[in-house]
């Protein structure tokens, strides 16, 4: 069970089946999430996408932020289907796209076809390191980015992340969200 904190639904209890299973963001470690990206982002008007999406906790939480472009990517079928009927009770079946299917397949599937200002993934913490660097590769070189993008990546706290591109780290207890930016194009900076 989660709840979202903020928005139009701030305090909605979302149970999932008791089979499931899923480790959603906390709610403390998703308040100070979204606090960042507030300060970074203006929500409402970002396109969101959402890797390893689980339950929905955190596409729930940036449509219930009158976020209206919520791309979630998530394999497990019931999963997918779960957000989508909990968007669907919630009247915010328009603004969150639910995708079934392998993260890493997607993203190689999908290079060119979209940019998004926010990027976020909490992929599952057995994951292997190199697996980490490769889901960072993979976002980070293939313009899902919009410039002056964020991606932020949800990890146990013990791993320790290094990239050219990596800004930032914040703890909260045993998950970090490190957070990643576009590299400006030096021949696009120059006006």
């Amino acid at each position: 069970m989660y709840r979202i904190i903020s928005g139009k639904w701030k305090a909605k209890r979302i149970s999932a089946p008791k089979n499931f299973d899923v480790r959603p963001t906390t709610d403390f470690a998703k308040e100070a999430l979204f606090s960042i990206l507030a300060n970074r982002h203006e929500v409402e008007f970002c396109s969101v996408l959402d890797l390893f999406a689980g339950i929905g906790s955190i596409s729930l939480e940036f449509a219930s932020r009158d976020c209206k472009n919520v791309t979630a990517v998530e394999m497990n079928p019931k999963h997918a289907a779960f957000i989508n009927s909990t968007a669907a009770e919630l009247e915010m079946a328009l603004q969150i796209n639910v995708q079934r299917g392998d993260v890493f397949e997607w993203l190689k599937k999908n290079r060119t076809k979209k940019t998004f200002d926010i990027v976020f993934a909490d992929p599952p913490f057995e994951l292997e390191e190199k697996k980490y660097n490769e889901l960072i590769s993979l976002v980070l070189n293939n313009n899902f980015l919009k410039e002056n993008g964020t991606f932020v990546l949800e990890h146990q706290s013990k791993m320790k992340l290094e990239h050219p591109q990596l800004i930032e780290t914040r703890k909260y207890g045993n998950v970090s969200f490190s957070f990643f930016e576009t590299k400006e194009n030096e021949e696009t900076s120059e006006v």
